[in-house]
């Protein structure tokens, strides 16, 4: 998969998520003038900066109108333009939800949501800022697509690759530094799963999307190390979802653990165990926030607070195996 080579050093490079997204749009922009951008009074936090200052006149600042500006890149989309729409997931699709619903999934318009700072690791920010809820809401509606990038390069490549779309699609993107999984070699396509690790003999299949990816990497290896095999899927697309490499590696280890930093009731885990339901029952087990409201603190102790950090990930897997 051509990963980064320092992904298993501890001086690995990181870089926050979002800021994939602002390279990704810059370059969408280069590539097709018709890709305009809007963002709801938060240009510089969600990365849509350096869009502003090359493109002036296809940025649009909104202000605090997170409603308005769905229901603006609707029209802007059903006159032929590429719109991406950016603010902090808790408020868009957080806040906006019915105009993404109505005038923009409805319609079928290919408009293009930045949902940032989502997730715990927000930090102390608190509660009230923190979407954990973000997948539930827009993988539940038609004609979305949702894709939750692994790392900055991967968000890069998504937001590239959205604009070339003709479909409303959401990308979900964290605030904090992560570590860089991916290289600029490493392929993404959308609705496409990628196996990011393998040991021998696996006995449990670890899927993984955004942020958290990282962490279940490390889990597979510190697992192969005491005898235990794993495969760790990266979920780089929660909708449409690769089928098929889920159902093959539910047949192949007989026993998954989904992991997100996300409410588990919805989320990308629910969507997991949808097609398993149907195609191949199998032993599952979650991680990710069960059923709370995210609080105030660092992002490395929000994680572990909320059961989703390395040693919880672990736990989980031998539990239930």
């Amino acid at each position: 998969m051509n990963l980064n080579p320092k992904l298993f050093d501890t001086d690995v490079e990181q870089a926050p998520i979002r800021a994939g997204f602002g390279e990704g749009l810059v370059l969408a922009g280069r590539a097709d003038e018709r890709v305009v951008a809007m963002c709801c009074d938060l240009t510089e936090s969600t990365k849509m900066d350096a869009f502003a200052r090359e493109f002036p006149k296809r940025f649009f600042e909104m202000g605090i109108m997170e409603q308005s500006s769905a229901s603006v890149a609707s029209g802007m989309a059903a006159m032929g333009k590429i719109p991406f729409v950016s603010s902090y997931a808790m408020f868009s699709p957080g806040r906006n939800w019915e105009q993404i619903r109505t005038n923009v999934c409805y319609n079928d318009r290919p408009v293009k949501i930045a949902g940032s700072h989502a997730g715990v690791s927000v930090g102390p920010d608190g509660g009230t800022h923190q979407a954990i809820e973000d997948i539930a809401l827009t993988r539940v509606i038609p004609n979305m697509i949702v894709i939750t990038p692994c790392d900055s390069i991967e968000a890069k490549k998504a937001t590239i690759a959205m604009a070339k779309t003709n479909f409303p699609t959401y990308i979900r993107l964290a605030r904090e530094k992560t570590p860089i999984i991916t290289t600029e070699d490493t392929p993404f396509e959308i609705g496409k799963a990628q196996e990011f690790f393998r040991s021998a003999n696996p006995k449990v299949g670890i899927i993984a999307c955004g942020s958290l990816v990282y962490n279940a990497i490390i889990v597979g290896k510190e697992l192969e190390g005491e005898g235990i095999g794993a495969v760790v899927l990266n979920i780089g697309t929660v909708k449409p979802m690769d089928r098929t490499a889920v159902i093959a590696l539910a047949k192949e280890c007989g026993a998954i653990v989904t992991v997100e930093e996300h409410q588990v009731a919805g989320g990308m885990g629910s969507a997991v165990a949808e097609i398993l339901a149907v195609e191949h029952p199998t032993k599952m087990a979650f991680v990710g926030v069960q059923d709370l409201f995210g609080q105030s603190g660092s992002p490395a102790e929000l994680l572990e607070h909320y059961g989703m950090g390395i040693k919880h990930i672990k736990e989980a897997v031998k539990k239930l195996l």
